[in-house]
């Protein structure tokens, strides 16, 4: 049971930026709290994997209580934050999972870390037709989608239905819908090589669709290019300065440079476009009067800390943390980010502790790795530019590193390894509700057995 006498610290949000902050308080004089509405950690730089069937769910998560376990000051609540009363310094929470949960929690500092989902823009009846990445349930929704679309081409006889099947959009030219779209071309092109009958596979046809004048923005323009090369040659289509404008079950609707809209047939749409902050940094905004711009994001103190409450820290994907000129600053939304700010977090309580004020949040960039597909990858890292195999190389190394979990670090190892000798992917599953999709969308003419 919790003490008293001892300084309550709750973090919300069992992501990047809470896990650092609970770990950097492993050894302080406080009793911490972590709250998360599931009962793991998922490590989001990997979904894409398991939505193209190369990793499974398990191995790219981890449950927070065997994270935690020999936390001798920490406790797990699974819950579902309901609300914030910031005068009583009492967090309200929903029970989820029909797992009880306390009504509330009190708190000396609250530390939250929402982090952020996929923004539609404006569009959000979107999301029933176009599928994101982001979370494991919508990872492995993906993986049946994709799996299942191509059962259904097998048994399609019309030819322009049956191409409607085949055809892949990812929407977004950042490393996710780059390593997605990648992802997809090898699996169309090499592991599902010579596994149908009536199709081949490596006509399946994959759009990437960006905004932008190139992919890849945040990277450097000879690094951008290096991308669209080799998504080309794993087949796939780059459609830059392009708009998604409308879609629905069985299209997307794309307005290309100039003006012309050009409607595609597919039955497979991916989304990777812009985020938006967790509706948890609204609430704050709203309850401190702190600024939120049109992504959601709450502005936030040069210490992390909301308006006028030094004792609530906010950080990750759902804030932009105030310069010394006091304008707000958009971090890119990355886990390096949540996961300094977790760890400033954790170091700011003690220094209070100890009667010292922490000095403000500064951002140490470490570079920017984005993979494209077996062998293949880009990197910048503090100037250095690599691609190819090297860049491969090194985008394994990091990600291997930062994986929660020595035996999720040993089997996805493994994985990868076999993969790269073998071209298989272990986690082709189709789920019972993908198949029940693919099942209820129209097809012409009877199927071929």
């Amino acid at each position: 049971m919790p003490d008293a006498g001892v300084h309550r610290v709750v973090v919300v949000g069992g992501g990047f930026g809470g896990l650092q902050a609970v770990h950097g308080l492993r050894r302080a004089p406080v009793e911490v709290t972590l709250v998360d509405r599931r009962n793991f950690h998922l490590f989001q730089p990997l979904t894409y994997q398991v939505a193209t069937g190369a990793l499974s769910p398990g191995e790219i998560a981890y449950p927070l209580r065997a994270i935690f376990k020999r936390y001798a000051n920490t406790r797990v609540v699974l819950a579902e934050v309901a609300g914030f009363d910031l005068a009583a310094r009492r967090l309200q929470l929903n029970p989820v999972a029909d797992a009880p949960a306390p009504d509330s929690l009190s708190y000396d500092t609250l530390i939250v870390a929402g982090g952020s989902r996929y923004s539609y823009f404006g569009h959000e009846e979107w999301s029933e037709y176009a599928a994101e990445v982001k979370s494991l349930e919508s990872a492995l929704m993906v993986r049946g989608r994709i799996l299942a679309a191509f059962e259904a081409a097998e048994l399609e006889t019309d030819p322009e239905r049956q191409a409607a099947w085949l055809t892949f959009v990812v929407v977004g030219g950042g490393p996710t819908g780059v390593e997605m779209a990648g992802q997809i071309g090898e699996l169309a092109r090499d592991t599902l090589r010579g596994d149908f009958r009536r199709i081949d596979s490596r006509n399946g046809r994959i759009l990437l669709v960006e905004a932008a004048d190139r992919l890849l923005t945040s990277f450097p323009p000879s690094l951008s290019a290096e991308a669209l090369r080799s998504l080309e040659r794993l087949g796939v289509t780059p459609m830059v300065g392009s708009t998604v404008v409308d879609l629905d079950a069985s299209s997307v609707t794309i307005d290309h440079p100039g003006g012309a809209a050009e409607r595609i047939p597919a039955r497979t749409i991916i989304w990777a476009a812009g985020v938006t902050a967790s509706s948890l940094g609204a609430t704050l905004a709203e309850l401190t009067g702190s600024e939120l711009d049109r992504a959601g994001r709450v502005a936030v103190e040069p210490d992390l800390t909301l308006p006028g409450h030094p004792e609530v820290f906010a950080l990750g994907d759902m804030v932009r943390v105030r310069a010394a000129d006091g304008r707000p600053v958009t971090l890119p939304g990355v886990a390096p980010v949540a996961m300094q700010q977790g760890r400033y977090a954790a170091e700011a309580v003690q220094a209070r502790l100890r009667g010292q004020e922490p000095r403000p949040f500064h951002y140490r960039d470490k570079g920017n790795l984005a993979t494209i597909g077996r062998g293949a990858a880009v990197a910048d890292i503090k100037g250095l530019k690599l691609s190819g195999f090297i860049a491969w190389l090194t985008w394994l190394f990091v990600h291997l590193w930062y994986l929660v979990g020595f035996e999720n670090r040993v089997l996805v190892f493994i994985n990868w390894s076999v993969s790269f000798f073998t071209h298989g992917r272990g986690a082709r599953l189709i789920t019972a509700q993908a198949a029940e999709e693919a099942g209820d969308r129209p097809r012409a003419g009877p199927a071929s057995h």
